[in-house]
């Protein structure tokens, strides 16, 4: 499976050694210590929390549960991976890697997290990047995550390399499985606790492993848009299904939402509605686009769908100026994804940190960057029936505008939310959801 890599692989750290070598001339810096970061041990107890790496290790190998391991990076010379291999009884210690990333590594295997020491304080002029801990104070770093490094560094971030795109494109794949798995589990009358194990078992990773908690939400649970609840019992009457759920591979995430409704009614209707019109979002992701005028385009289409079924009486534009669309669709229509699922740097559109602000009226934009060639974004427009917003238009001028009955009618719905991965290229988008749909059996 990760023949095919190897050479991505490698243009890959090419790449990002043109970027880091750049970055640390422009601010001064000769080298750069990468921490993986380590494990926190819960309030009063011998159990650490679950672990997660620190991007910047991640962006450089692929190395599995890298707890207190440290990569150093000079301009011009052989990468350098602090390998910690403690001598230990109560827990497994980490196997030497072996596989297609290794060969580009030099490894220096340590016994004790304290060890890294002696393979880095004598290096010159070095930034550290990562969690800091006190007892790094005396290592002989010259600055803790300076912005200026970190700005460009982020920046750069936002552009994938093919074996990024890869390692997403596969992500994607798991995560096709883990929600034709959900579909099934649904139809047949699971919980919401059935449904997520049932993702979980066909994704093949632990809850730990995947990229965020999973949203699991059945009939007015989906109108909850961080849900986070799994509810042992089906309710008495299933109705409807969302599902906001990822996977990812060597770090890189897949982020992926669908929604269902158990019957071919209204409600189906609006899923398909709004179906249609997200792979029309996903089609405007190309090169010299500004995000900002996609999220703008998915309001005036949720818009178009709210009148086209009933539920308000304004014109698109006019339920984007007035506010009324984000009485139904009140979160941003996306964001970069990577080796985070909200990935770095949405709001940097120079590589020295210089921030575009979110359109006024629209405080949950995560992205405002113009598109370019590798990025990769989610596209996830919404449409809900929720409480606490329906309660506050039904005060104000724009309640006029709404229809109550429609609305009571599709309440105990909940919600739709979908949700698909697309990279912006050279020319025609990528989407790298739907294509790992389709591959599903």
């Amino acid at each position: 499976m990760n023949a095919p890599l190897k050479s991505s692989y490698t243009a890959h750290l090419q790449i990002q050694r043109r970027h880091t070598d750049e970055a640390l001339a422009a601010t001064g810096f000769d080298a750069v210590a990468i921490y993986a970061g380590g494990h926190h041990m819960q309030f009063l107890d011998d159990q650490p929390y679950p672990f997660k790496p620190n991007p910047h290790f991640r962006l450089w190998t692929p190395l599995a549960e890298p707890v207190d391991c440290w990569i150093v990076y000079r301009p011009g010379q052989r990468l350098q991976l602090v390998f910690l291999q403690p001598v230990d009884y109560w827990y497994q210690p980490p196997e030497m890697p072996n596989d297609f990333w290794t060969d580009q590594f030099d490894f220096k295997v340590i016994r004790e997290a304290s060890a890294a020491k002696a393979h880095i304080a004598g290096v010159g002029r070095c930034a550290f990047i990562g969690e800091w801990r006190d007892e790094f104070t005396d290592w002989g770093f010259t600055g803790r995550n300076p912005e200026p490094l970190m700005h460009r560094l982020h920046y750069v971030r936002a552009f994938k390399t093919e074996y990024e795109l890869e390692c997403m494109r596969r992500a994607s794949r798991m995560a096709a499985r883990g929600h034709k798995a959900a579909e099934a589990a649904f139809r047949a009358g699971g919980s919401e606790y059935d449904i997520n194990m049932s993702y979980i078992r066909a994704t093949g990773q632990t809850e730990n492993e995947l990229p965020y908690p999973n949203i699991v939400g059945l009939n007015a649970n989906s109108a909850v848009l961080h849900y986070q609840n799994q509810e042992r019992t089906a309710p008495a009457q299933s109705r409807s299904f969302l599902i906001d759920a990822g996977a990812q591979f060597h770090g890189y995430a897949a982020d992926v939402t669908r929604t269902y409704s158990r019957e071919n009614d209204d409600f189906a209707a609006l899923i398909k509605a709004m179906d249609d019109e997200q792979q029309g979002l996903c089609s405007e992701v190309r090169a010299g686009v500004d995000y900002a005028d996609i999220h703008f385009s998915a309001h005036r289409r949720v818009a178009k769908i709210l009148r086209e079924f009933g539920v308000i009486t304004a014109a698109p534009e006019e339920a984007l100026a007035s506010g009324l669309s984000s009485v139904f669709f009140p979160h941003g229509v996306g964001h970069l994804l990577g080796l985070q699922v909200h990935d770095v740097a949405g709001f940097t559109v120079t590589p020295d940190g210089q921030q575009k602000a979110r359109p006024q009226g629209h405080p949950y934009l995560r992205l405002t960057r113009t598109l370019q060639p590798g990025c990769v974004v989610t596209i996830e427009p919404g449409l809900y029936f929720i409480d606490q917003l329906l309660e506050k238009a039904r005060t104000s001028p724009l309640g006029k505008q709404i229809n109550w009955e429609t609305v009571a009618q599709f309440k105990p719905f909940g919600g739709i939310r979908v949700e698909d991965n697309v990279a912006a290229t050279t020319g025609e988008p990528e989407n790298l959801t739907r294509p790992a749909f389709a591959a599903v059996n």
